[in-house]
């Protein structure tokens, strides 16, 4: 989770409003001399369009937020004030959901595999929703947080997804109606199905086998005598990172739409937990370079961010950037890398930029999900101080 230190509550970072009305240049140009760089700036105006995008092409969907993605405390308290709920893996994510002053009632606790200790937190904090994958985790569960609410975690194709969350998480098709029964048969309440087709899926094929195998299971669910109230379709939502970039939430809504009416009758409750698809778009990340080289004959630069910084994402979200630069000249082959003493901290072996000098900015957009949720402070070097505007 973020570190605390890196944030910069709304009410003190004291950006002035003035300086987000300014063309794009000169606004990069204040926040630098403002707040110097590396700097991530999260536009809560952006936060708020993109939840309000969701519930417009999505308006059967019940939003919680992944806050994995990004757990910033502003992030958090936009979302609760637009009503909507929250994902969270972890006693920790937890805890800093309910310091926001988010109700238990809008929690799930959606990690497949918890910690004993970790269910007894959720049950003395009344948050009473949970996944599960497995039958010894149901056992876990009656124990040690007795008639919770649950969901039975489907293994789903993750075909066309950058990452595969299938290869860790998720039970046969098979396997579902029977651990639902045994969830019952425990004094646990089933309430339905989850699953996941990966993150940034670009084949709508996922979900569509995802919702027609579900609804297989609604109905031999039902046939058992068994409730079947909630579907939850998971994250997985793409974002653009590009501009060339094609495929996003936009693009197959209304699909998704349709089979959602098609396969589940109104009073099946169906919920989503986006996170880089709300807090993604929010994010732009600022540096300078500090150091400069010929390598290979190509220019060589080195910014003041790196993969063990904010473009963590690169390394653990399979992550592709798009670098911008404020100089519009003539381009060049060029190789960005991070300011730790560390090979392995090379941002990109091949982008085309225009000639830069130690100071020159560049910066990235949408990347306000994966990248200082999981930034750590390595040869000393923090990562950016994050900012809400």
């Amino acid at each position: 989770m973020l570190n605390p230190d890196q944030w910069v509550p709304a009410e003190v970072h004291k950006t002035p409003p003035s300086i987000m009305k300014l063309s794009l240049p000169k606004r990069i140009r204040a926040l630098v001399k403002l707040h110097d760089t590396p700097l991530m700036v999260v536009d809560k105006r952006v936060l708020i369009e993109e939840y309000a995008r969701f519930k417009r092409l999505l308006p059967r969907v019940d939003l919680y937020y992944a806050i994995k993605a990004n757990p910033h405390p502003d992030i958090i308290k936009a979302f609760r004030d637009l009503g909507g709920a929250f994902d969270v893996a972890s006693e920790g994510e937890m805890r800093h959901v309910l310091a926001q002053g988010v109700k238990p009632q809008r929690i799930i606790f959606a990690n497949t595999v918890k910690r004993p200790e970790a269910l007894e937190f959720a049950r003395k904090a009344r948050v009473n929703f949970v996944t599960f994958d497995s039958e010894p985790e149901l056992y876990k569960i009656a124990k040690h947080h007795p008639g919770c609410r649950v969901l039975a975690r489907l293994k789903v194709s993750n075909l066309g997804s950058i990452v595969e969350l299938s290869l860790k998480f998720g039970a046969d098709y098979d396997q579902i109606v029977p651990m639902m029964a045994k969830a019952k048969g425990l004094g646990l309440r089933p309430e339905g199905v989850s699953f996941h087709v990966g993150s940034q899926c670009t084949n709508f094929e996922n979900y569509q086998r995802a919702l027609e195998v579900t609804a297989n299971i609604m109905k031999g669910a039902v046939e058992r005598g068994l409730p079947f109230k909630i579907v939850d379709i998971g994250g997985c939502f793409p974002i653009k990172h590009f501009k060339s970039d094609t495929i996003s939430l936009d693009t197959f809504a209304s699909k998704l739409r349709r089979e959602l009416d098609r396969l589940y009758p109104k009073d099946v409750q169906i919920i989503a937990e986006p996170g880089r698809a709300l807090s993604g778009p929010a994010g732009m990340l600022i540096c300078r370079v500090v150091g400069r080289s010929i390598r290979n004959n190509k220019n060589y630069y080195y910014l003041d961010d790196g993969v063990y910084g904010d473009f963590s994402g690169i390394v653990f979200d399979h992550c592709k950037y798009e670098f911008r630069t404020l100089v519009k000249t003539q381009k060049y082959a060029s190789i960005l890398a991070g300011p730790t003493c560390d090979s392995f901290d090379t941002i990109s072996l091949n982008e085309d930029l225009p000639e830069l000098d130690v100071g020159s900015v560049v910066y990235v957009p949408s990347i306000g999900a994966y990248s200082c949720a999981s930034a750590v402070v390595f040869n000393g070097i923090p990562p950016a101080k994050v900012i809400v505007v």
